[in-house]
């Protein structure tokens, strides 16, 4: 409710409730709270209410028995209620309340009233405000669309008219360059009949051929009329002339072209000193400017070559000097591969430096950069290059190598690998820097060719020379060796001299290293694959035939004291009657050639040994190094194999002969010694009642014991099946030459255990050699000599249980000393049928 009608509102007295109450729509607008409203309603007639209420509760408050219900209203009794209907209403206000309650609902219905007629005048006028908005939308609407058809038929008759001013605009400008082209052929015109007049006269041109100023526009059109004269004179040389007026034009045309060319040539001379001079003056603009107008002539490629070839690096013969000091040292002194690099890394660099600081030069003046640092980089590697190269690269003649004193033929080789390697690097270098177009690394690599037509030829010539120098070396060091030893007897000198030319690892070795070296360059000079197998395959080849070559002689130079040491037995082999003092001297003799034999053995052996390894080095060397560069070409490796294979096979046969010789060298140093050593009493003791000796005999022990001595570098030396068929071999004939040897003698069954005894020791030391036949051969061999214990009686249960011993038996059996007292020949043939 307004608070202006707050005052005619009812007292709180029930005589003003029946006033009317007023509301306004107002207090229903905004944030209304019905609570709000039902509070200012009331709250004019509840105060009193209350009031008087908590006085009748003070007056009554001993009246009990009154119980309060759930709903908050008090519950009267009977006596109570009768007693409240002869007194004062419970609610006094409550008429008032009512009226007020009416009042109000009324009031609300009319204000309901009021508001619906008020919301029905408003739908009404919307309904009409709306309808005029439709009608006006729609009138927009038909201007709008007339308005875009306007705009349409504007825009189009813009675009016509746009076309057609395009056009004019064309032909105005297609007018005016023809205006321009023909006023500039009325000016070429003008001037090429000036240069038509008196040939060499040069005194009437225009003075814009002499002004300084104007020095591109003359140039300019000093060109056009040149190339213009030219084409007439090459068109009138084409067609045939017929008219005399063409003839004519044709011979003028030819004074113009040949005054144009003197002046074109006079004008580029006088740029190019104006070049020179604002060059050494440093004048970027004016050596640019020159550089722009010199563009024309030639596409500027004279001011480009003047330009390089008035740099100091190319004309002073001091910087030419200085290199080959700064490379090669002092004359007469004698330059390393090393030294070179250095100085040759250094050389480079400086050049690398001075090109950089030249590209800056060239990119600030010439308005093609590119073309002028192609030239550039062309004459240094032609011109300063070249010159250091061809005096640090003499190629000497493979028919006259030089000495190895000044560093043969692989100084030359390593000089030519580092100049390569360090000139491939300032190529790339200089790509960097800048060089145009130019084919930097192939034109690196024109500066070598003439060292690379041959360079396979090369490369094994220096090993071949290297190889005969390392030969030679050896065998002067084996020669002074010798004598410095002295003649201490002829086997004892030869076992001397075969031991100072064994073969040594180390130098194969050293064989391997320079073919390594080798085949570095092979990879450093050959960059297509299929060059580089051809050229592997070809050093690895000379490093098997010196490998091949080396192996095979020192195996011969070891076979050689094998064969002196065997002539050396066979001259002392004495008949069976001689006298005890020649007797005596051919066994100290006889020792010595044992000995002499022994020593060649041994040195034979670690020759094979030696071999060996240099073989194994060789491999190794070959599948590490040489095989990856060989498998991109088919049958390269393939054919590399079968070469080394084919390479060996030399050292093979002689390494085979070798192990042939030792065989019979040991052989015959058991015969020896078992001829010497052993006694016809060893195996037909006497019957004296002593007991029987169960020790080998001495014959036995010294051959054991030699045979131990000997082999144990042999054990050392061989290995796989080498060793395993050497070992063999040998122990079939010790196990052939014992028995020829047992063949000497008559056994009783006392020298038989004797016998059985000896056949234990060596069967037992051949265990060592690991070969079952050998080893098989030795058992049947001490179960053979149980036909000397034997009773007479027993020897058909002898072959019963060991058929296989049956040959060498009846042999065995004819030796025994009962043979013929126990007539045992006529038992042998009754077993055997």
């Amino acid at each position: 409710m307004k608070d202006s009608r707050d005052g005619d509102r009812v007292s709180k007295s029930p005589s003003v409730g029946a006033l009317p109450l007023i509301l306004d729509v107002d207090d229903f607008k905004g944030e209304f709270s019905f609570d709000a409203l039902f509070g200012n309603l009331v709250n004019e007639l509840l105060p009193s209410f209350q009031e008087e209420e908590a006085d009748s509760a003070e007056g009554h408050g001993n009246i009990g028995g009154n119980d309060v219900l759930a709903n908050g209203h008090n519950r009267v009794p009977s006596d109570a209620g009768k007693f409240s209907q002869g007194h004062s209403p419970l609610f006094p206000e409550v008429d008032s309340l009512l009226s007020l309650f009416r009042d109000s609902c009324r009031e609300l219905i009319d204000l309901r009233k009021q508001v619906d007629g008020k919301l029905s005048n408003l739908r009404k006028d919307v309904s009409v405000q709306d309808s005029k908005h439709r009608k006006t939308l729609a009138e927009l609407e038909k201007g709008v669309d007339g308005l875009f058809d306007s705009f349409a038929r504007l825009d189009s008759r813009i675009s016509s008219v746009g076309q057609t001013a395009a056009k004019i605009g064309d032909h105005l400008q297609s007018a005016d360059a023809q205006r321009d082209t023909a006023s500039q052929t009325m000016e070429l015109i003008k001037y090429l009949m000036e240069f038509n007049g008196s040939p060499g006269d040069l005194m009437e041109l225009s003075p814009l051929f002499s002004d300084d100023s104007r020095v591109a526009e003359a140039a300019t059109i000093a060109q056009k009329l040149r190339s213009f004269a030219e084409e007439d004179i090459g068109r009138q040389g084409i067609s045939v002339a017929s008219d005399m007026g063409n003839a004519t034009a044709s011979r003028g045309l030819e004074v113009a072209v040949a005054n144009l060319q003197d002046y074109c040539n006079e004008l580029e001379n006088r740029l190019l000193a104006r070049f020179d001079a604002a060059s050494q003056r440093r004048e970027l603009s004016t050596m640019a400017e020159c550089a722009k107008i010199l563009s024309q002539f030639n596409r500027g490629t004279s001011a480009m070559q003047h330009y390089v070839a008035t740099r100091p690096m190319f004309i002073d013969v001091e910087v030419m000097n200085a290199d080959t000091r700064l490379v090669l040292g002092d004359q007469g002194s004698q330059a390393s591969p090393s030294n070179v690099a250095r100085g040759l890394s250094s050389l480079y660099k400086e050049i690398t430096d001075i090109v950089r600081k030249e590209a800056a030069m060239i990119t600030a003046v010439f308005p093609s950069p590119n073309d002028v640092m192609s030239i550039l980089v062309q004459r240094v590697l032609e011109q300063r290059v070249t010159a250091l190269l061809d005096k640090l690269l003499v190629k000497p003649s493979l028919m006259n190598l030089p000495p190895l004193e000044e560093g043969g033929l692989l100084l030359y080789l390593r000089m030519l690998a580092v100049a390569y390697e360090k000139t491939q690097e300032l190529a790339r270098d200089l790509r960097a820097v800048g060089c145009g177009d130019l084919d930097v690394e192939g034109l690196t690599e024109s500066l070598f060719s003439s060292h690379k037509d041959d360079y396979p030829e090369q490369e094994q010539a220096s090993l071949r020379q290297l190889y005969r120098a390392k030969m030679e070396e050896l065998r002067a060091e084996s020669q002074q060796l010798s004598e410095s030893t002295g003649t201490i007897g002829r086997s004892k000198g030869a076992s001397v001299a075969s031991s100072h030319q064994q073969i040594s690892v180390t130098v194969v070795t050293e064989f391997v290293r320079w073919n390594e070296e080798a085949i570095s360059r092979c990879t450093l000079f050959s960059s297509q694959p299929t060059t580089l197998a051809a050229n592997v395959k070809s050093v690895f080849t000379c490093l098997l035939d010196q490998v091949g070559q080396y192996i095979t002689e020192g195996l011969e130079r070891a076979r050689d004291s094998l064969t002196e040491a065997a002539a050396l037995r066979e001259r002392f082999v004495l008949g069976t009657i001689v006298s005890r003092r020649v007797a005596a001297a051919a066994a100290s003799a006889a020792e010595a050639a044992a000995a002499a034999g022994e020593s060649s053995f041994r040195s034979f052996m670690v020759a094979v040994q030696r071999c060996g390894s240099s073989v194994a080095i060789v491999q190794q060397y070959f599948a590490n190094s040489i095989s990856r560069l060989l498998l991109p070409v088919d049958g390269a490796h393939a054919a590399s194999c079968e070469e080394m294979a084919t390479a060996m096979s030399s050292a093979e046969g002689a390494a085979y002969k070798g192990l042939q010789q030792c065989i019979e060298t040991v052989m015959a140093e058991v015969e020896r010694l078992l001829s010497a050593e052993q006694k016809a009493t060893d195996y037909r003791s006497p019957d004296d009642g002593i007991a029987p000796d169960h020790r080998p005999t001495t014959a036995c022990t010294r051959v054991v014991a030699y045979l131990s001595r000997v082999l144990e570098t042999a054990f050392t030396a061989l290995e796989g099946l080498n060793k395993q068929a050497f070992l063999s071999e040998l122990g079939n004939r010790l196990h052939k030459g014992l028995l020829t040897h047992w063949q000497k003698f008559t056994f009783n069954p006392s020298g038989g255990l004797r016998l059985k005894r000896d056949i234990t020791e060596y069967g037992e030391f051949v265990r060592s050699f690991n070969a079952p036949s050998v080893d098989e051969k030795f058992e049947l061999l001490g179960i053979t000599a149980n036909v000397f214990i034997v009773a007479p009686e027993s020897l058909s249960t002898l072959f019963e249980g060991t058929p296989s011993i049956r040959k060498d038996a009846q042999r065995f059996i004819q030796l025994r000393e009962d043979y013929k007292s126990a007539k045992l020949a006529s038992k042998l043939s009754a077993m055997l049928t």
